[in-house]
């Protein structure tokens, strides 16, 4: 008796066939990681505390890591794996985003392990790679293994070769090895060239991932969606109608216990050379021919390779540093106060910059990027404020509270987009102000937004890297930074401004030259 075709197994009919339930234009599915195991060095550092362990069990808890995932802490203390667990435990009660699920700690408990090591010590990444094949073996991790490096920059090259003299470094077959790099990625130009040599003779260029986990926020990626998803906003998204760009990040808080990192380093190359040259590509880019890491990368680097910086250094950068005052209702030291700062160290806690992008879209338009510590309040968003309309039909009394028209896109801490614009004020005489219309993530979706480092390990596990600047854009963020540094250098000491102030006189001197201002956010 022969078997018809019709009743033959449709898997062995046609070997093209695919679920349809993994279309990837299906949204019905969530992405989920395969089986793997994540490796964090640093792991009782504050990163790891407040931002990389709850982060990870967000994501379990959400439903988007595999059944075969482990969790591997590599630190100095001589912790069982069970206190271990209990370190974890403690900080997901204290910074998990998602209520505390006895089961997902449970199956997340499982595959938890410590090594006990320190970074120059060989035996200690024996007992690393013992223990992820172990991992392999009992929880099924199939050979895929990321390393975090939550570790000081002048660390990277210990662990990476530590990693290759181990074997850790490279997978099998069919499986993966990922590492995972902190901000800065350097501290100049010759430091970030010298580490990548370093990291990519450990590690394939695919394999590495630097973290700036400003791109994973969701207000970051709406960016791109405001602009090419929408037909209103893209054909005046240009010099023809944009006046400037301003780019901000403020912190309200001082340096803290972090003297040891941030003297010498500064915001400038803290903050400016990745996050806001990040923004900045991000909002002054070219409609890319499709989201890939490939397409997205090629137009932020047009942007990055186009800017030039401003013939008088003097007159368009400005620095300084925090002084005593007060900050809410709390009187704060100054920087050269904090513990671990000398008297006479010239390290910036506030930069103001301005660069000009010599691209047809935006010649003659110039972006002002600004970060400080000790400022009136934490707030990053992008100002694009338009020029004001070339005909006015009204008393100039009339339109003497209108300013520009303006776009603010709020990356933190309330996510969201602000148009601002001219309106009648209500009565019988005809006066026009300015007004707010806003929009807001918490209030316009059910869903909570993500945190951006949940976005970016899931990335990191899945192996997508849009997000994720590339060995380039390091290369041109440190050619446009560091003709500045050099001539920071050469000057005296920052000029201070008082705690809870928007920064020093010299950075408003910056801009009235331009005939503008610093946007109050």
């Amino acid at each position: 008796m022969t078997t018809s075709a019709s009743a033959q197994n449709p898997l062995e009919r046609d070997e093209n066939w695919t679920n349809p339930l993994r279309d990837p234009r299906d949204m019905r599915l969530p992405r989920i990681a395969g089986p793997c195991s994540l490796v964090i060095f640093g792991v009782t550092g504050d990163l790891s505390k407040k931002k990389l362990i709850p982060a990870v069990y967000d994501l379990a808890n959400r439903g988007l890591l595999p059944a075969g995932f482990g969790l591997v802490g590599f630190g100095r203390r001589g912790w069982s794996h069970e206190d271990f667990a209990d370190f974890i435990k403690e900080n997901i009660l204290a910074h998990a985003r998602t209520p505390f699920n006895e089961s997902t700690w449970e199956y997340l408990k499982g595959g938890i392990r410590f090594v006990q090591g320190t970074f120059d010590d060989a035996d200690s990444f024996k007992r690393l790679s013992d223990t992820v094949s172990e991992l392999d073996e009992v929880r099924g991790t199939q050979g895929n293994h990321a390393f975090y490096m939550s570790i000081p920059p002048r660390d990277f090259p210990t662990v990476s070769r530590q990693l290759a003299d181990s074997g850790l470094a490279k997978s099998d077959e069919g499986a993966w090895r990922r590492v995972i790099i902190e901000k800065p990625f350097g501290h100049d130009l010759e430091s970030a060239r010298e580490l990548d040599r370093v990291v990519s003779e450990v590690f394939d260029p695919q394999s590495v991932f630097r973290i700036d986990h400003y791109l994973g926020k969701e207000t970051v990626q709406n960016l791109l969606a405001l602009r090419f998803a929408n037909m209103m906003f893209e054909p005046v998204w240009n010099s023809n109608y944009v006046d400037h760009v301003q780019i901000t990040m403020a912190e309200d808080i001082g340096i803290g216990t972090r003297a040891g990192y941030f003297s010498g380093i500064g915001i400038a190359r803290d903050v400016i050379q990745n996050h806001l040259l990040q923004l900045m590509a991000l909002t002054a880019m070219e409609e890319p021919v499709s989201f890939s890491a490939k397409d997205l990368v090629a137009e932020k680097i047009k942007v990055l390779s186009a800017v030039r910086l401003p013939e008088d250094l003097g007159a368009h950068t400005a620095r300084g540093q925090y002084a005593e005052g007060w900050q809410g209702a709390e009187k704060v030291n100054g920087f050269l106060d904090e513990q671990g700062i000398e008297k006479d160290d010239t390290t910036e806690t506030y930069a103001a910059i301005r660069l000009d992008i010599d691209t047809r879209r935006w010649a003659g338009v110039p972006f002002y990027l600004r970060s400080g510590k000790r400022l009136g309040k934490r707030v990053t968003e992008i100002a694009v404020v338009f020029k004001h309309a070339p005909h006015l039909p009204f008393q100039d009394t009339a339109t003497s509270e209108l300013g520009n028209n303006a776009i603010v896109i709020r990356v933190q801490p309330d996510e969201g987009i602000t148009m601002r614009f001219g309106s009648k004020v209500p009565g019988t005489a005809m006066e026009v102000r300015d007004v707010n219309m806003d929009f807001n993530y918490g209030n316009a979706f059910t869903e909570q937004s993500p945190e951006a480092y949940e976005r970016l390990i899931l990335d990191v596990l899945l192996g997508e890297p849009p997000l994720f600047p590339t060995t380039r854009e390091v290369e041109l963020s440190w050619e446009i930074l560091d003709p500045i540094e050099k001539f920071w250098a050469t000057q005296p000491q920052p000029q201070a401004y008082r705690s809870g102030t928007w920064g020093p006189q010299e950075a408003d001197e910056m801009l009235a030259r331009d005939g503008r201002s610093w946007r109050l956010p």
